[in-house]
């Protein structure tokens, strides 16, 4: 992929967010489609690629009346979206359609039309993890955390402080779910949902969705918005290895690495990222493993306060999925805030001089077997 080719030229959530208990699952797909559609100038007969994940292509297309010439139906998680930009911009490049659709929805909260999602241990696990019940997110998080803490020292506090800074970006966000401020000892204080996770260490449930418009950069020039430009990406899996598992290398490690090479930055040019918060941990890990800080130094890099509104790396501005919105699968909105981020339009959350943004999102749980797609964005 070549840099500044394809662009990033509508990005919209749902009309609402949080939760919605009147509008279904796929309804919340064509709600965040038409927004992002309009958001970018277009009409829906412009579309003609096609990617979404939980739901089919073939639903969500034949709901919206298109007809498109390149699908993607990638499932891998919170970040599969985000993979979806990627093969989008390979998909663009290679002349095999000129606009892309990539939507996601789930009525998280609400239940409403919502279509299953398995996430249960697949046949080569499952004989290690079955018969302990480790069947979910929360109840696999907590080996990393535990590991990480022994490993490397790190406190209970210093995770708590990832929960208390997205709690302090949410407050500028009128989109946000949960906006009252709280402090180290509020998510210390909080009940524990899987040792050493407390409740405040967890994403939220909420419903809503959110939608993307991939074009040429070529035609952006056309387009009413400034175009958010795709410099690198990167994308891949982690899982038990035979056994031989790290549980301190996370996917990031390698999509990270591959997104930077490809897009031609260092680390020290990022002005923002959005990292996938399912938990506390996760972000910690993340940052370690796209070489933010060494690896045992997350907890001091997330625990000052650089990631502050005020500091030299924000992260998650919109809240994050600890305090904005998480409908179940997360990665679309990392490229929504970061495009909006890049594109000015944050108000009182807005990033001064935001030129170049990373997203990173990871899907499945850090525990056992995961999924990574690392993109790397500028207005430039």
């Amino acid at each position: 992929m070549r840099q500044n080719q394809v662009a990033v030229v509508g990005a919209a959530e749902t009309t609402e967010l949080g939760v919605i208990p009147n509008v279904s699952q796929i309804q919340l797909h064509a709600d965040a489609a038409l927004n992002a559609i309009a958001d970018a100038g277009l009409k829906l007969s412009d579309i003609d690629g096609f990617a979404t994940a939980v739901e089919t292509p073939q639903q969500i297309a034949h709901y919206l009346g298109i007809t498109p010439t390149w699908v993607d139906g990638t499932s891998v998680g919170g970040c599969s979206f985000m993979l979806h930009v990627r093969h989008a911009a390979a998909a663009i490049e290679a002349g095999l359609c000129k606009t892309v659709l990539i939507t996601h929805a789930e009525s998280g909260k609400s239940n409403i039309g919502r279509t299953p999602r398995m996430i249960g241990p697949d046949s080569l696990n499952g004989q290690f993890e079955l018969p302990y019940g480790v069947s979910t997110p929360a109840s696999m998080f907590p080996i990393p955390v535990l590991r990480y803490m022994k490993t490397h020292g790190i406190t209970h506090e210093q995770i708590a402080m990832v929960a208390v800074v997205q709690r302090e970006w949410a407050a500028k966000n009128p989109r946000a779910t949960m906006k009252a401020p709280i402090t180290v000892e509020d998510v210390l204080a909080s009940r524990i949902i899987s040792s050493p996770l407390h409740l405040l260490d967890c994403c939220i449930i909420s419903d809503g969705g959110g939608a993307l418009v991939i074009t040429s950069a070529e035609r952006t020039r056309d387009l009413k918005k400034k175009p958010v430009y795709i410099l690198g990406a990167g994308e891949t899996v982690r899982h038990a290895a035979r056994g031989q598992r790290d549980f301190l290398e996370i996917a990031a490690a390698q999509s990270g690495r591959l997104a930077f090479e490809r897009a031609g930055v260092a680390h020290k040019d990022i002005d923002m990222a959005m990292i996938y918060d399912s938990f506390t941990i996760t972000v910690l890990a993340t940052l370690e493993n796209l070489g933010f800080c060494k690896r045992g130094e997350g907890g001091a890099f997330v625990s000052g306060g650089r990631l502050r509104f005020d500091g030299e790396f924000p992260i998650n501005t919109d809240g994050g999925g600890l305090s904005s919105n998480h409908p179940g699968m997360r990665g679309i909105f990392l490229v929504i805030e970061a495009a909006k981020q890049l594109r000015g339009e944050c108000g009182p959350r807005q990033v001064k001089d935001c030129e170049i943004a990373l997203a990173h999102g990871t899907g499945g749980a850090l525990g056992t077997r995961h999924s990574g797609a690392t993109l790397i964005l500028s207005n430039q």
